[in-house]
């Protein structure tokens, strides 16, 4: 049976535009769990926080005596980077968080967190970055290695000396600026709408479900996890007596790929294998029977929570379902009707049998 009702455009939205504020590389994630388990307790949802960090959400749910317990998982953490070096001239080397081109964030703003809690802007650029210095192909050359990106600090320092005495250390976070923007066309332009629009799906679906008094038909849970960007986010931590297993992460858009900005995609195999086919099959029925438009697709260099949670042993179907977001780990966009069709697929699976 099809839910008559729409997500709340406005909630969603509101809830993905401050939660991509939010500074989260993966092992610095506080914050964005914090924001996120708020948001929880004002739709009135039962929280706890795994010992990694973890959040998970209890959906209210009916009685059955058949039961088949439900997870949908998205995470907070996302890219960045760590200080492997305070250079002699002062600025940072990086190690990076997550895997991403270097040149996907050459030339941008960032933020660097100490141990101290005391924050510095600055840019990562190359080591030899100035044309008028070292000509185009030697910086092209430059711009294929991690080894190549250092962060220029927006203080007064030439020395590693003068970096250290600012609190700056071996350890300290890197985060970029997401530099968010809403567009009136229903756009959304960000880093870290992997996997950040995601979970604003899942929050959307569950406000949903509150609005319109609806309950799961079977136990079900929300798990918002802080180590998928670096492979075991979804390795342990899963409520207990889970049996189905949805990741709700973006979908891959480029060349040969069939999804798009527009609609919820469906994943059937990424770089783990297939995923579970009757899952998948009910995805797909769930959506053809609510008119929600989707798109199945195959995503060759991908990995998921759902891959995490088979890899470390776990006995559950999986299934990868999400909006689609375009520049996948660079400077992303979406539009806002995907997280939406991605919530309204959410509240169908979590309604019917």
């Amino acid at each position: 049976m099809s839910i008559d009702i729409q997500p709340n455009a406005d909630f969603i939205r509101e809830f993905l535009l401050n939660l991509l504020k939010i500074p989260s590389p993966t092992g610095n994630t506080d914050m964005a769990i914090a924001f996120v388990e708020k948001s929880c307790h004002q739709l009135n949802l039962e929280t706890y926080r795994t010992v990694k960090g973890s959040l998970v959400v209890k959906l209210p749910h009916e009685k059955s005596e058949f039961t088949i317990p439900r997870t949908l998982t998205g995470h907070v953490d996302t890219l960045g980077g760590m200080v492997k070096e305070v250079m002699g001239n002062g600025r940072l080397k990086l190690t990076p968080l997550g895997g991403y081109a270097p040149l996907s964030v050459v030339g941008e703003y960032c933020q660097v967190e100490t141990a101290g809690g005391l924050l510095f802007s600055g840019t990562v650029l190359l080591n030899r970055q100035s044309v008028h210095v070292h000509g185009k192909d030697e910086i092209h050359q430059a711009a294929s290695s991690m080894n190549n990106l250092e962060v220029r600090l927006d203080v007064h320092t030439s020395s590693q000396e003068e970096t250290n005495m600012l609190g700056i250390a071996v350890g300290d976070f890197v985060s970029w600026d997401a530099r968010t923007q809403y567009i009136e066309t229903g756009f959304i332009k960000s880093r870290h709408l992997d996997d950040k629009a995601g979970v604003a799906a899942m929050l959307g679906a569950a406000e949903m479900m509150g609005r319109a008094h609806l309950k799961a038909v079977q136990p079900s849970y929300l798990y918002i996890t802080t180590f998928e960007e670096v492979g075991h986010g979804g390795a342990a931590g899963i409520p207990i007596g889970t049996q189905e297993l949805v990741a709700v992460d973006m979908g891959v858009i480029g060349e040969g790929q069939a999804s798009n900005e527009f609609e919820v995609s469906i994943c059937v195999k990424d770089n783990g294998g297939p995923y579970d086919l009757a899952l998948r099959r009910r995805m797909v029925n769930l959506a053809t029977a609510a008119n929600i438009p989707f798109k199945l697709d195959v995503y060759v260099h991908y990995g998921s929570d759902g891959d995490a949670a088979l890899f470390a042993g776990a006995d559950v179907r999986v299934a990868l379902i999400g909006p689609g977001v375009d520049s996948s780990h660079a400077y992303e966009r979406t539009h806002l009707d995907a997280v939406l069709n991605t919530s309204r697929l959410i509240v169908e699976y979590l309604t019917n049998l």
